[in-house]
């Protein structure tokens, strides 16, 4: 897929971190780029300096979710990108102690709906949304109408302790990406996601400098956090390599993640 002014983008969570990075790398290339945050301060901000747009999205909300898809269409015309960065999850142990009584206590099944819903129903949610648009579009070369990408995390396939949620949410993500290829290859839409490691977002920028330090070390090479623009720089080329489908791509440094 050529990336170019022609080109409408919708990059979710695109108000900070790993979203940001790409509506700036999407806009460098003259993408027009449409945000979804609920951060209506950042995400205008964002937008206005990439000469974007921006749509107070709640991605799990359906109702949100569409009228941000309809208004973000009427102003840029029919997406052919979809990055989804956004998510809501909750963290905690299937069973750990409970401070306050001294015994157990379970993480529980609504902490763990809310989580599901917050990663794997959302992803499935605004792809299934963004596909639906893409499939009426004219397609360009190779036949193609459209790119979604989606974000899992290298704890889709090792999890530490507390994140049971977390864990088995983004996997579902990955577990998507093949089925959902081959739903729509006859459409000419590609699906892939990535997996980042540990990245320098803000709230991982927000714990303690020496634990900074110690994630750093446990990287094998290149012994530091991501860079929010490496992961923008694969999503622009999962974008432009249209042989990238069905994908799910670790981006980690090599890292593989102990239980805790």
């Amino acid at each position: 897929m050529q990336l170019n002014e022609e080109c409408h983008a919708i990059v979710t969570g695109g108000a900070s971190g790993l979203g940001h990075a790409t509506v700036a790398a999407l806009a460098q290339a003259r993408v027009r780029v449409t945000i979804f945050d609920l951060n209506a301060e950042h995400g205008q901000a964002v937008a206005a300096e990439f000469g974007g747009r921006f749509e107070r999205v709640d991605i799990t909300d359906e109702e949100s979710v569409l009228r941000g898809f309809e208004n973000a269409r009427g102003h840029f015309g029919q997406e052919r990108v979809l990055v989804h960065c956004a998510q809501t999850a909750r963290g905690g142990k299937t069973v750990g102690r409970d401070r306050e009584s001294g015994g157990f206590k379970r993480f529980s099944t609504e902490d763990f709906d809310y989580s599901i819903r917050g990663i794997l129903v959302a992803s499935y949610r605004v792809a299934s949304i963004s596909a639906l648009g893409m499939a009426a579009a004219e397609p360009l070369e190779d036949g193609e109408r459209g790119v979604i990408i989606l974000t899992a995390s290298a704890a889709a396939q090792d999890a530490q302790v507390g994140q049971v949620a977390y864990g088995s949410g983004k996997a579902g993500v990955n577990g998507l990406v093949l089925p959902m290829a081959r739903d729509l290859m006859d459409l000419g839409i590609r699906v892939n996601s990535i997996m980042p490691g540990i990245f320098a977002t803000p709230p991982m920028l927000g714990v303690p400098p020496q634990v900074l330090e110690a994630l750093a070390r446990s990287v094998p090479f290149p012994k530091r956090l991501g860079k929010p623009v490496e992961f923008a720089s694969l999503a622009l080329e999962i974008c432009r390599n249209t042989y990238f489908n069905a994908q799910a791509i670790r981006l980690d440094g090599g890292i593989r993640m102990p239980a805790k």
